[in-house]
């Protein structure tokens, strides 16, 4: 099964802790949506007319999913999950997307944006789009930056 990562999951060090035998496809990305950092702190996803989120396409088996299922509390329903058109390489694939239960914006925990804004960096995601990133670590922006090598 593929799966599109956008937010932590995007961190290659992060993922094969979690599954070990997850295999990365690459960059991909998923039109008229957009990147958000919910109330809970962490990355989703909402629907947005003319917007694009940025992200890694991962290959999973079974033991990986159920993994990643646990991961993103699937049971305590932090997130749900869907099947959604992404693009790579310009082809059109069908992959699982992770959404939160939360769609209102929020502050990220403490560390969550500067990892993936570093993932993002990382694989080569586009400048803008990381910029953009690094805009939700507000208050903390420097702290952010820092994190991920942006500034010294």
């Amino acid at each position: 099964m593929l799966h599109f990562a956008y937010g932590s999951n995007m961190d290659r060090a992060s993922m094969l802790r979690r599954c070990p035998g997850a295999c990365a496809v690459g960059p991909a990305r998923l039109d008229h949506w957009g990147f958000v950092v919910t109330r809970d702190g962490y990355a989703s996803i909402v629907q947005r007319p003319g917007g694009v989120v940025h992200g890694v396409l991962w290959r999973l088996s079974a033991r990986e999913l159920a993994a990643l299922n646990a991961y993103e509390s699937l049971d305590s329903g932090l997130y749900r999950r869907r099947m959604l058109a992404v693009s790579r390489d310009g082809r059109r694939v069908r992959a699982l997307v992770y959404l939160a239960r939360e769609a209102r914006a929020g502050r990220p925990k403490p560390g969550y944006q500067a990892l993936v804004v570093a993932a993002a960096r990382a694989w080569d995601l586009p400048a803008g789009y990381v910029r953009g990133l690094e805009r939700w670590c507000a208050s903390r922006r420097d702290v952010c930056l820092r994190a991920t090598g942006a500034i010294q």
